[in-house]
């Protein structure tokens, strides 16, 4: 009876497993059959045959990147691109609810590519960090960059298999060449001000006026002495006149009584001799 009872648990055991991982293999491709936008990585992961390993876990969560954000690396080799989407499947369970719930913190999250026993330097492992409310994902190797951002859940069968978009594709050192976010675009340019605005901008205030002929009008520093220039004599005045005009008369008057007395003189013998006679 127990022999009994031990092979019916070992056979329902099995046969759990058995389809759990076939459900798991089937839901990754049928998840992405549903959204047409990410059908690159679907086509991808049949390419590389990953359904097969992935179909050996009962817990993976596949960090899944648009046909518009993969682009960068359909071109690489079958092996680079084989080493590269190895790194996008955890092997733990991550859905919206658990990364809401994560703590401002970085983990180390294990990928599939560490199974192959390649990995070196952490170049297996994910650095998944939680900052202002976000996640960022990167390469667990020392020094990189958290190169892709957490966009929102696709899929999920709790415990067992979820899907998540992540914002581009993560390159770990040592698989293929790194890539990066493209830099932010730039600032645009302020708007030129429209004519009746122009016009209707107030003039510059006195102070304005007089800080600007301070700032753009060179200051020249005034010479201590002036130069000399010859200037006309000063035109008399009426009072000029006047003293001039009184000198003269008194001059002539003077002349005129010296002259007289002098006749006078001369006259006073010639009186006295007719008044002999």
């Amino acid at each position: 009876m127990g022999l009994n009872a031990s092979l019916c648990l070992f056979s329902l055991t099995f046969l759990l497993v058995f389809f759990s991982t076939a459900i798991t293999a089937d839901n990754i491709t049928q998840a992405f059959e549903k959204y047409s936008n990410f059908s690159t990585m679907n086509d991808l992961l049949i390419k590389t045959k990953l359904t097969i390993p992935i179909s050996k876990y009962l817990t993976i969560t596949l960090l899944a990147v648009s046909n518009e954000a993969i682009t960068p690396i359909i071109n690489r080799s079958d092996v680079e691109l084989k080493n590269i989407l190895m790194n996008h499947v955890i092997l733990d369970y991550y859905d919206e609810m658990k990364f809401n719930g994560m703590k401002e913190k970085s983990i180390m999250l294990t990928t599939l590519y560490q199974t192959t026993g390649l990995g070196e330097e952490m170049n297996g492992f994910l650095n998944c960090t939680k900052s202002k409310g976000r996640v960022y994902f990167g390469s667990g190797v020392k020094g990189s960059p958290l190169v892709a951002e957490y966009v929102k859940a696709l899929y999920h069968n709790p415990y067992n298999m979820s899907i998540v978009q992540i914002s581009m594709p993560i390159v770990a050192p040592g698989l293929s060449l790194a890539i990066f976010p493209p830099p932010p675009p730039p600032a645009p340019p302020a708007p030129a001000p429209s004519p009746m605005n122009a016009a209707k901008a107030p003039g510059p205030g006195p102070a304005d006026e007089d800080n600007a002929s301070d700032t753009d009008v060179p200051k020249h520093t005034p010479t201590t002495e002036t130069a000399e220039v010859d200037s006309p004599a000063p035109t008399p005045s009426a009072d000029n006149e006047k003293i001039e005009a009184a000198d003269n008369a008194g001059t002539s008057s003077f002349a005129c009584k010296a002259g007289l007395s002098f006749d006078v003189v001369l006259l006073l013998p010639l009186f006295a001799s007719f008044a002999g006679l």
